[in-house]
């Protein structure tokens, strides 16, 4: 599978798989992550969209949790976000059917 996977406001600069390569994530340099499913090549997707600016992602070992690090001066953080009971990827809305 091939795919043009783009952001919103700016170039990629973190890209990660889950270990069992299920899920990829990219962040931008700002604002916005994106999370895919491999298995549905690419077509099935989420965004995460928070404040400041993304220092990098990562995901847990076991795939269930997704961390993003803010590295803005004023609200420095790291977030972490869970995957739900469902399957669906690490969220606190139901943006998958």
């Amino acid at each position: 599978c091939l795919a043009t996977l783009g952001g919103r406001i700016g170039a990629i600069r973190s890209i990660r798989f889950t270990a069992d390569g299920r899920y990829m994530g990219m962040a931008e340099p700002a604002d916005f992550v994106h999370l895919f499913d491999v298995r549905q090549n690419f077509h099935e997707s989420q965004e995460i969209d928070l404040f400041g600016e993304i220092a990098g992602i990562s995901f847990s070992p076991d795939a269930n949790a997704l961390f993003v690090g803010i590295a803005d001066r004023t609200y420095g953080s790291m977030l972490q976000f869970r995957q739900t009971r469902s399957g669906r990827l690490y969220s606190d809305q139901n943006i998958w059917p």
